[in-house]
Parts: structure tokens; C-alpha cells; sequence
């Protein structure tokens, strides 16, 4: 598969189709067929600490790249555009470090949120 084509849903399909971003805004999250062929369903959550969505002239970008190190085909690729890019593998190492730097990136993300609100109710 090399391209997605947009498709906003409120709730998501039980049955994805190939080839077809499917984007639920109210719920923020992002679903699709792992496009390695391998018929894997992954579902990408849409907030400030997981992936980011933009629609330009009808066609998706999510970020950062979506990489399925969980599933057998370990597809790592980037949807930009609509077009799907495909990146390298990455070592077990590698992804249990970027496990790791994530959840310190969540982490800090958290705690200045939660500094903020503590502020605000003063």
C-alpha cells in the first residue's frame, strides 16, 4: 500500500478497509489497516502526547512515524500527505529506548500540566 485516502467517522468501523485512513475528531483517534499487507488493525490516539493530525487539501498527516514493534510484520512508516513512507526497522534496543523517552516526554508533559492547574485554583 503506498497511499490513504481520509475518511472522518464519528465512531470507528468495526471492519476497516484497506487503504483508508478512517479519523473520528470527536473521540480523537485515528484508525487503519497496517499497510504492510499483514491485515493488523492500528489505532492511533490523537492527543498532545501520542500523534498529531492535519488534513491539507484532503489528504492526512499523523506524527510522529507509526511503528507496530507489537506485531509480527513490525511495520515502521510516516503517513504523510496521504502517502505512506516507509522507514527502517528499528533494533530492540532502539524501541525500548524510545519507549522509555516517551514516557519521560508524557511524564513532563503531565507534571507542567498539572503545575498550571494547581496555579490556576490559587
Amino acid at each position: 500500500m503506498k497511499k490513504l485516502k481520509l475518511q472522518y467517522v464519528h465512531f470507528m468501523p468495526n471492519e476497516l478497509e484497506s487503504g483508508i485512513l478512517f479519523v473520528s475528531i470527536e473521540y480523537g483517534i485515528a484508525g487503519h489497516l497496517c499497510p504492510c499487507g499483514c491485515g493488523n488493525k492500528i489505532m492511533t490516539p490523537l492527543d498532545s502526547t501520542e500523534w498529531s493530525f492535519q488534513e491539507e487539501e484532503g489528504e492526512p498527516t499523523l506524527y510522529p512515524s507509526i511503528g507496530n514493534w507489537q506485531l509480527p510484520c513490525r511495520s515502521h512508516y510516516w503517513i504523510n500527505k496521504g502517502r505512506i513512507e516507509w522507514s527502517y526497522n528499528w533494533t530492540d534496543k532502539q524501541v525500548e529506548a524510545g519507549r522509555k523517552a516517551e514516557n519521560e516526554q508524557k511524564k513532563q508533559y503531565y507534571n507542567k500540566r498539572n503545575k498550571k492547574s494547581k496555579r490556576s485554583h490559587l
